[in-house]
C-alpha cells in the first residue's frame, strides 16, 4: 500500500515537472468556457469543434505549452490550437448553450424557458422577454425539428400544386401564385410552416407516406387538375386535406372554389348580348373546373339553336401551348366571333395568336377570360374576364384544413363569380 502511494506521488510529481497541471473539473470553469469536442487531430490533440459562442483565451509561451496544450485544458475542455506551431495563441472557440444554461442566466426554471421559447401564455410577458433576450445574447436557438418530434403535431402543412397540368412542370399562371400567397399569409399568422409541393406525391400512396411519416399535418391542394379520382381515394383514407377546385357534393373531401358553372353562364350571356353566334371554348374539359365552365357556356348556347360551339383542347395550361393551339385552329380556316378561354393567361395567348392572322378583338370577335389576374386589366386590349374571390380563398383553405386536422368535417365553400367587362 505504501509503495503504491509513493508510486502515485512520484507520477504526479513527474507530471508537474513536465508542466501538466492536475486535471480540473470542467464545471468549475465559467459558463462561457464550456466546450463540446467532436473530432480531428492536430498536435496530438482533439480538434475540430462545433461551437456556438465565441471566446478567446490568451496563452503565454512557456514550458507548460511544449508539445501541445496543457492537459488540464486540452483534455478536460477540448481546446484546440488552430496554428501550426505549439505554444501559439488558440483561435476563437465556442461553447454550445443549452436550455439549462439559459435557465441559469435568466434565473428561471428550465420548464419556464421552454414555455417562453414556445410562446406559452403561462409565462408572463416580462419573464418571456427576459428569457428571449438572454437566448439572443448567447446565440441560443430552438431546434424546431427536435421540437416537432416531441409534439403531437408537426405544425407543417404541405401545399401541393398541379404541376402535371403544365408543360415540363413549369407553372407560370399568376393566379396560382395569388392563391399560394394567400395560403402562405394565413399559415404564417398561425405560426405554421409551409412545405411546398414535396416530391413523391404523384399518387395516393405518396400522400399517405408523407402523412404517416409525420412530414405534414395535412394537405392543401391548389387545383384538382385531372386528379379528382386520386383525391377521392385520399378522402376515403381519412387524410386531412382541403382542395381548391370544383365543388361537388359527392367528392367526399372539402373543396373551396368559385361557381364555375355560373362563370360559364356569364360568358355566354355576354356573347348573346353582343349578337355573337359562332363560339369557341378554349380549354381541357378533363379538368373538373374547366368542364363546369364549358357546361355553363353550353347551357346558355342551348337557348338559341343558331349558336354553335367549337371546343379547342390545349395540351397543357401554359401560354405557349395555348398560343400554338389557337394558331393551328385559325390556319384550318375557322374564325369564331366569340372566344371563352379557361384563364386570362390563355385569353392573352389567343389574342396574340389571332392577331398574327389579323383576327382582332373586339372588331372581329368577343373574348372572355377567367380569374381576373392583374395583367388582364393592362393587356392590349384590356380583357373582359370572370372574377373569383381569391382575396379570401387562402384564409378559408387554411381555416378549413385546421378544422379537419382537429377532427371536424368542414363543409365545402363555393365562392361567387362576377363578370368584369373591359375592352374585349
Amino acid at each position: 500500500m505504501r509503495g503504491a502511494l509513493r508510486l502515485g506521488a512520484r507520477r504526479a510529481d513527474q507530471k508537474r515537472r513536465r508542466g501538466h497541471a492536475p486535471r480540473q473539473n470542467r464545471h468549475h470553469l465559467p459558463l462561457n468556457h464550456r466546450i463540446l469536442p467532436i473530432r480531428a487531430v492536430s498536435h496530438g490533440l482533439a480538434t475540430g469543434y462545433r461551437f456556438m459562442k465565441c471566446i478567446s483565451i490568451p496563452v503565454a509561451k512557456d514550458s507548460s505549452w511544449q508539445g501541445g496544450l496543457p492537459r488540464s485544458i486540452s483534455g478536460a475542455y477540448g481546446i484546440c490550437m488552430s496554428d501550426s506551431e505549439p505554444g501559439r495563441k488558440p483561435s476563437k472557440i465556442m461553447a454550445a448553450m443549452t436550455m439549462d444554461d439559459i435557465a441559469r442566466l435568466a434565473n428561471v426554471s428550465k420548464p419556464t424557458v421552454s414555455r417562453a421559447l414556445n410562446g406559452s401564455t403561462l409565462v408572463s410577458a416580462k419573464t418571456r422577454d427576459r428569457v428571449l433576450e438572454v437566448a439572443r445574447e448567447n446565440g441560443y436557438a430552438v431546434n424546431r425539428n427536435a421540437q416537432k418530434l416531441r409534439q403531437a403535431r408537426t405544425n407543417t402543412v404541405a401545399v401541393v400544386l398541379d404541376f402535371g397540368s403544365h408543360r415540363h412542370g413549369a407553372i407560370g399562371d399568376p393566379f396560382i401564385f395569388e392563391l399560394l400567397a394567400g395560403v402562405s399569409e394565413a399559415l404564417s399568422v398561425r405560426d405554421v410552416d409551409l412545405l411546398l409541393s414535396p416530391s413523391g406525391l404523384e399518387n395516393a400512396a405518396g400522400f399517405m407516406e408523407l402523412y404517416r411519416s409525420r412530414g405534414t399535418d395535412g394537405f392543401i391542394v391548389l387545383g384538382q387538375g385531372t386528379r379528382d379520382e386520386m383525391l377521392r381515394d385520399l378522402a376515403r383514407k381519412d387524410v386531412p386535406m382541403v382542395v381548391w377546385g370544383a365543388v361537388s357534393q359527392t367528392a367526399g373531401y372539402c373543396a373551396i372554389g368559385s361557381d364555375n358553372l355560373a362563370g360559364g353562364r356569364l360568358a355566354g350571356e355576354r356573347f348573346i348580348s353582343q349578337g355573337r353566334r359562332k363560339w369557341l371554348f378554349v380549354g381541357n374539359i378533363g379538368h373538373e373546373e374547366i368542364r363546369l365552365r364549358y357546361n355553363g357556356l353550353c347551357e346558355v348556347a342551348a337557348r338559341m339553336p343558331e349558336i354553335t360551339i367549337d371546343l379547342l383542347p390545349t395540351g397543357s395550361m401554359t401560354f405557349a401551348a395555348t398560343y400554338q393551339c389557337a394558331t393551328d385552329y385559325l390556319r384550318d380556316g375557322s374564325k369564331p366571333d366569340a372566344v371563352f378561354a379557361f384563364s386570362d393567361t390563355a385569353a392573352m395567348a389567343v389574342i396574340s395568336a389571332f392577331r398574327e392572322q389579323d383576327h382582332l378583338t373586339p372588331r372581329d370577335y368577343s373574348l372572355v377570360g377567367y380569374n381576373n389576374i392583374p395583367p388582364s386589366a393592362h393587356f392590349n386590349p384590356a380583357i373582359t374576364t370572370i372574377e373569383q374571390e381569391t382575396s379570401v380563398a387562402g384564409a378559408i383553405l387554411v381555416e378549413k384544413l385546421m378544422q379537419r386536422i382537429d377532427g371536424a368535417r368542414p363543409k365545402s365553400v363555393m365562392l361567387p363569380t362576377q363578370i368584369i367587362v373591359r375592352e374585349t
